[in-house]
């Protein structure tokens, strides 16, 4: 009798902590951007995923850096979160079966790819890669795709040799925004960030860092330099649990597809910037960065 009373309480507390669960949607932020700047601008998910989807409540949830994002996501403690490929990777690396990657942003030119750029102070005579030799070079984080990774790989093939025998230094700006304020600072000679390279350049370019930087009165493209750019990299993906239920899964990715028209103040918000759209993808998709940060980093 004690044994089936047992039982018969286990499974009420397994029922009700899966309906709680499915009731909230947890939001994963990367960090790299201020925290109020975040959440301001994730608000309407909070607002309009409730009745779109069909859950009570939407919580967000800032990390502090990329790696707190990616821990939530193997954890099973978030249930969306928009990645960059390399941080994507990670997580596929780790436990492919925890998420699925089922959307990218589509740019203005309609590629489905943004760039790594090299900033430099205009003041400091910085115009082109080779003035960065013997300079400080700062990268935003260590799972950043356009932060780190790329860079990191295709600086050394450009420049014919390893990066601590080019630069003077290189170091962690704690991410992008922090990264391109360090440089402002005079604490790095270059910092790289993202941007999707497309538009004018003295707006910071149509989206990216760059853009909400300049658009945040931070960054005046006046005062910098534009100093290399990489080769093209994957947009990252919006990436679902594989623990969300199956039919809010449904409903949220019918949601953000339909977002860019039915709400293009939030599109844009939580995007950082001006896209055409999105577009379905899969996992083939980030094949070449998973390689990568495989080769480079191991996981």
């Amino acid at each position: 009798m004690l044994k089936r009373l047992l039982l018969t309480t286990v499974a009420a507390v397994a029922l009700t902590t899966s309906a709680i669960a499915q009731d909230v949607f947890r939001v994963g932020i990367l960090g790299g951007e201020n925290e109020a700047d975040r959440l301001r601008n994730n608000q309407c998910l909070i607002d309009l995923l409730p009745d779109a989807i069909g859950v009570k409540e939407v919580k967000l949830f800032p990390a502090a850096d990329y790696d707190g994002v990616v821990q939530g996501l193997l954890g099973g403690t978030l249930d969306y979160a928009e990645l960059g490929a390399s941080a994507y990777a990670k997580v596929y690396l780790t436990d492919p079966k925890a998420t699925d990657p089922v959307l990218t942003t589509q740019q203005t030119d309609g590629a489905t790819g943004y760039y790594s750029i090299m900033l430099a102070k205009k003041d400091s005579g910085i115009k082109t890669i080779e003035d960065m030799k013997g300079k400080k070079l700062g990268f935003a984080d260590p799972d950043s795709t356009s932060g780190y990774l790329v860079p990191s790989v295709a600086l050394p093939a450009q420049l014919g040799m390893p990066l601590d025998q080019y630069f003077s230094g290189t170091g962690f700006g704690g991410g992008h925004e922090n990264g391109v304020l360090e440089m402002l600072k005079g604490n790095f000679d270059g910092q790289v960030t993202w941007s999707s390279g497309v538009g004018k350049y003295d707006d910071g370019y149509t989206s990216g860092n760059i853009r909400k930087m300049v658009d945040k009165g931070l960054l005046d493209m006046a005062d910098v330099n534009e100093v290399w750019r990489s080769p093209l990299i994957p947009n990252g993906p919006i990436v679902v649990s594989n623990k969300l239920d199956k039919k809010v899964r449904a409903k949220f990715i019918t949601f953000m597809k339909a977002l860019p028209a039915s709400n293009p103040k939030c599109f844009s918000a939580i995007q950082g910037g001006t896209y055409k759209g999105f577009v379905d993808v899969d996992h083939s998709f980030y094949d070449t960065i998973v390689a990568a940060r495989k080769a480079k980093i191991g996981s």
